[in-house]
């Protein structure tokens, strides 16, 4: 029995998960030339979990969006690959901050009358943890972050998740937004056919300014580098001369 009539899975593409970010010898930013992209992992468990409630009958279509530039299609069909129905990209070349990116979304709900938002806990290339409590609040809708289990009755969302004293349980009302957690599920693996079947997929582009949004920039880096190299261990051969080490660097 379908209860959900469309779900929106927004999916970032980032650099593998499997591959060693390096910095720019000028410290403007990652060195992303020739480096491998995917999906974001936090982004094919949402999509994923769509999927499967697609497959219980419990949603009529499942529709992944993107933000970012035409290349960001490669992770669109990615998602439409896993056997996602169809595919946004709102195009953009400028990196987008979370506030901006939750108002696109919202936009993008509205256009598409989506009933359930299911998207990532975090990106792993900025790990803000912002944009789906930012699009919950803009939405004026409910969340659930962080979810490990997800099931639907009766228009409500019934989510587990994990915290600091164990297993939470909560529901929410749909329209809603969730965020996934790593133990939600397990992504599947896509398939040559269903490759060249995405390919023929729906793939819709759209502007910044079609959905009325004007970027806002409240955050300026100055650089990054990356983190100190470890230093070495120390070798002692008692506890006198192991508090005597800590002493000296100011611990105990």
């Amino acid at each position: 029995m379908t209860v959900i009539d469309r779900i929106l899975v927004p999916i970032k593409r980032v650099v593998d998960a499997n591959v060693r970010v390096r910095v720019k010898p000028d410290g403007s930013g990652m060195a992303l030339d020739g480096v491998k992209m995917s999906i974001n992992p936090f982004d094919e468990i949402a999509l994923e979990e769509a999927l499967r409630i697609r497959e219980r009958g419990e949603t009529g279509e499942v529709v992944v969006v993107s933000i970012g530039s035409q290349v960001c299609t490669q992770q669109l069909r990615a998602g439409l690959a896993m056997g996602a129905d169809r595919a946004i990209l709102v195009e953009s070349d400028l990196e987008l901050e979370p506030l901006t990116v939750a108002r696109t979304l919202k936009a993008v709900v509205e256009r598409e009358n989506s009933e359930l938002v299911i998207l990532d806990k975090q990106a792993i290339d900025g790990d803000n943890n912002q944009t789906g409590q930012m699009l919950a609040t803009l939405w004026g809708r409910p969340q659930a972050c962080f979810s490990s289990h997800l099931r639907f009755s009766n228009g409500v969302a019934t989510a587990m998740r994990e915290v600091d004293a164990g297993m939470e349980v909560i529901e929410v009302d749909l329209p809603a937004v969730v965020t996934t957690d790593l133990r939600l599920n397990e992504p599947r693996y896509t398939k040559l056919p269903d490759i060249l079947k995405a390919k023929k997929k729906p793939l819709e582009t759209l502007s910044l300014a079609e959905l009325g949004i004007e970027p806002e920039v409240q955050f300026r880096v100055l650089g990054i580098e990356p983190p100190p190299q470890r230093a070495s261990g120390v070798r002692v051969n008692d506890v006198a001369e192991l508090v005597q080490a800590l002493r000296q660097k100011g611990v105990v």
